[in-house]
């Protein structure tokens, strides 16, 4: 008999600011997720209070904060028995290292049978002062780590890319083509991902269907529905077989961005 696994993906924007909402916890209790993997969570694990950690009680928690204070950082719920996954070594085989480990932006389990790999993909900048390194380094060398876990096992890999890839992906692509998360370079980034075998599981099963996980603060982008998809889940070619389901949740609220989630058909 299989079992399916539920994977949500969320970029918080302020752990501490979503369980001071009532947020997070609502979503637990609704969703009640298998694995969460979080993003921007501009925190570390002694900042929670008691209320706080109560409210994640049913859940082993890891941990990647950055070393600045308030500032991006990553996490990654499971529900129940920590022994269910381990942490993987993965900062020094990051090319990018002063990016992936100062500022916990790629934290990755190893289950029984897949890596998961949960990234909050560096912001290209308003003026695009981070683009190049994006471009020549960020992109093609996180490529490569997850190539390279691939080797051992196959792998899923979710979170912030922050880049809509194709037009269908944001609301106004013909006004912001340039702008940062719909830069040619950034776009590359990601289809350069799908050329090397991963595929991105919600376009895989809805393939025209116009839906997004952020939307700006300015000009109720959100109560418009003026939004874009820059969040992702890409999943090894291996599991596509195991793929059920793959949605977006608008109506969550809480942050800037909302969560998505895999349904995995596990043996």
């Amino acid at each position: 008999m299989a079992d399916t696994t539920k994977i949500f993906s969320w970029n918080v924007n302020g752990l501490r600011a979503v369980l001071r909402k009532g947020a997070l916890q609502n979503f637990l209790k609704e969703y009640c997720p298998d694995i969460l993997c979080l993003q921007e969570i501009k925190c570390n694990p002694d900042q929670l209070d008691l209320f706080e950690m109560d409210a994640l009680k049913e859940y082993t928690i890891f941990w990647n904060p950055a070393k600045k204070p308030g500032y991006s950082g990553t996490a990654i719920l499971v529900r129940g028995d920590k022994e269910s996954a381990k942490r993987h070594k993965l900062n020094s085989n990051l090319g990018v290292s002063e990016l992936a480990s100062n500022e916990g932006r790629v934290l990755t389990l190893e289950f029984s049978g897949y890596y998961l790999v949960n990234v909050y993909t560096p912001n290209s900048k308003r003026d695009l002062s981070r683009l190049k390194l994006r471009h020549d380094e960020w992109d093609p060398e996180f490529k490569e780590y997850l190539k390279e876990l691939e080797k051992a096992k196959p792998v899923i890999t979710c979170g912030d890319y922050n880049c809509a890839h194709e037009e269908i992906d944001l609301a106004r692509p013909k006004q912001n083509h340039r702008n940062a998360g719909f830069t040619d370079e950034e776009r590359q980034g990601v289809t350069n991902l799908l050329t090397a075998g991963f595929t991105d599981t919600f376009r895989f099963l809805h393939p025209n269907t116009e839906r997004y996980t952020w939307w700006s603060h300015w000009g109720k982008a959100r109560e418009n529905n003026i939004g874009w998809r820059i969040d992702y889940f890409f999943i090894s070619e291996a599991m596509k077989k195991s793929l059920k389901d793959a949605e977006i949740y608008e109506s969550v609220t809480g942050s800037d961005h909302c969560p998505i989630s895999i349904s995995m058909e596990t043996k």
